[in-house]
């Protein structure tokens, strides 16, 4: 039976919906959720104060700031020498092919573990899909393409949390997730990236030896950052001041160059809507309605996988990825003793799903402020493709756990 805190939850939920189905804007749905559930949860006033301090003054909260901030920054210099333009001409010129080019270059920019980089992967698939796309298709197609990484690589924390809990090997993990981004990558080829031309302009002869060398200079600086953030372990808002600081001498900028970037990196509307989202989290937290999905979906009378698979989608939604992980995969693993890396496949995928439609991520927040669209618009689009893979990963799991039985 459903207890009264996640009908509870529900409602909270059924009221940001209406609100953005409504057109209105993500900070007043948020906004309006957080005071609704104040009110129905009975949160007492001194709780309050200390949600919305540990929210807005938390480590997690000045991290994604600062990260978002840096990489601003940094796409400000890019864009002051043309980089991206150049970048989205080396991979035309390389593939001549405008499908790929929107396609591969979310994904590479993707692999830098920050909200920001959203903007970066805007720019480029909106200027390689011109007018092909609207612009509310091409909000899904940078936040799709971007997020891929994110459900399989270790540059992510909740990944590396994951395997770390699971004791399943790295190496074993992203075999089993090679299928499922195929899958999460035709999908999106599927729905939308058909809808534009092949075919590029005439690339004026250039080799592919010179788009390579082009396209090194135009991105050399992602791909640091990503090294250092790999290779050295360096968090995301201390690597990226590095690299732009050898951008500065490497593309010889003026401090009058760079003066005002250091204005035009604060977003006003990026960090209310940051700010609000991490309270909306730590209400969420304070109210603990997601330790309580385990007991509803076992009593469901549904194969403990599926259980646990939807188990990971909701609590994503409600929690974030991190907070379902740490909460429930040790839960997950002891109820399937031999799950190994299909269940890991399997649970990531979920939580995976549900980040593309949660109105607690971040980076759903940015890349709408970016394309000047709403965050209904984006769901729409979403959640058909999102419904369409969880679907063909419970069938991926099923194959995948009897070929392992054989």
């Amino acid at each position: 039976m459903i207890s009264m805190e996640l009908i509870k939850l529900l409602l909270v939920f059924l009221v940001i919906l209406v609100l953005l189905w409504l057109k209105r804007p993500l900070w007043q749905a948020i906004a309006c959720s957080i005071l609704l559930s104040f009110f129905i949860f009975q949160i007492p006033v001194f709780s309050i104060c200390s949600i919305l301090w540990l929210a807005v003054f938390s480590k997690s909260t000045g991290t994604i700031l600062l990260s978002f901030y840096t990489i601003t920054f940094l796409q400000r210099m890019l864009e002051k020498r043309n980089l991206l333009m150049t970048a989205e001409s080396s991979l035309n010129h390389l593939f001549h092919n405008r499908r790929i080019t929107t396609m591969l270059a979310p994904i590479f920019i993707g692999l830098l573990p920050s909200a920001g980089a959203v903007y970066i992967c805007g720019s480029i698939v909106d200027s390689s899909c011109g007018d092909y796309l609207s612009k509310e298709d091409k909000t899904f197609v940078t936040s799709y393409y971007r997020h891929i990484p994110e459900s399989f690589l270790p540059t992510y924390s909740s990944i590396l949390i994951a395997l770390g809990l699971a004791g399943v090997e790295t190496g074993d993990f992203l075999l089993s997730m090679l299928p499922a981004v195929g899958i999460l990558i035709f999908l999106g080829y599927i729905f939308y990236l058909r809808k534009i031309p092949r075919e590029i302009a005439n690339d004026g002869g250039m080799s592919k030896k010179a788009a390579f060398g082009q396209l090194a200079n135009s991105l050399w600086t992602i791909a640091a950052a990503i090294i250092l953030i790999i290779a050295f372990q360096l968090e995301v808002y201390i690597a990226t001041p590095l690299v732009i600081v050898a951008a500065f001498f490497f593309y010889r900028f003026t401090m009058r160059e760079i003066k005002p970037f250091f204005l035009s990196a604060l977003e006003p509307k990026i960090i209310v809507n940051t700010l609000l989202i991490m309270i909306f989290k730590e209400v969420l937290t304070y109210t603990d309605v997601i330790s309580q999905l385990p007991d509803l979906f076992s009593a469901l009378p549904i194969p403990t996988y599926l259980a646990f698979a939807l188990i990971f989608f909701f609590g994503s939604i409600v929690g974030g990825s991190t907070a379902i992980i740490v909460l429930c995969l040790p839960l997950a693993f002891a109820a399937i003793p031999n799950g190994g890396a299909a269940l890991m496949m399997l649970l990531m995928s979920s939580s995976y799903c549900a980040m593309q439609v949660s109105p607690t991520h971040v980076c759903l927040a940015l890349v709408t402020e970016y394309f000047h669209t709403g965050m209904g618009d984006l769901l729409k689009r979403t959640l058909p493709v999102i419904l369409i893979f969880f679907f063909l990963v419970l069938l991926y799991y099923r194959v995948l756990t009897a070929l392992i039985l054989i």
